[in-house]
């Protein structure tokens, strides 16, 4: 029985704040979590999204960056899409050939239990191949549950909602 595989999705398009950057190497990861951290600390961010929503993200991220550095390679890109509500996560490399595969039946003290991780987190996740490069991609809620409508503010039903 081999691993479950992760799932060959196309990277969804999440209308949002866009911020990218290039990890050359292991040290960066940090100081680009760092400037991660930061910008989803803005109040803007911040007010949308949970604590424990913004930790998820971060540690999203982390995970999928080492993954894409360590079993990648080449120029490996990040790109987080900030929405409305919640966050698309995609980590590219330059080894299309190799797909994301998780873990299995091993000690989680020996690592390599990322994908699982994310997978936890995420509302949905998966990995295309571009021309010369994989994307694996998650999607992260920001931890606060839809708002049911007041009682007195039902919305009325519109002719489009039923089917005829």
């Amino acid at each position: 029985m081999g691993p479950e595989p992760w799932p060959r999705e196309p990277v969804p398009s999440l209308v949002g704040d866009v911020w990218h950057w290039q990890l050359e190497a292991m040290q960066v990861v940090s100081r680009v979590r760092a400037d991660l951290r930061a910008r989803i600390a803005h109040p803007s961010v911040s007010s949308t999204s949970t604590d424990d929503a913004r930790d998820g993200l971060l540690l999203v991220f982390e995970e999928l960056a080492s993954n894409a550095l360590r079993h990648g390679g080449g120029a490996v890109r990040a790109l987080v899409v900030a929405g409305t509500d919640g966050w698309l996560l995609d980590l590219s490399d330059e080894a299309p050939d190799r797909p994301p595969v998780p873990a299995v039946d091993r000690d989680p003290a020996l690592g390599g239990m990322g994908l699982h991780l994310v997978a936890q987190l995420s509302t949905a996740y998966g990995w295309e191949c571009r021309p010369g490069r994989k994307h694996v991609w998650a999607r992260l809620p920001n931890g606060l549950a839809p708002l049911e409508p007041a009682p007195d503010r039902v919305p009325e039903p519109r002719a489009g909602d039923h089917p005829r």
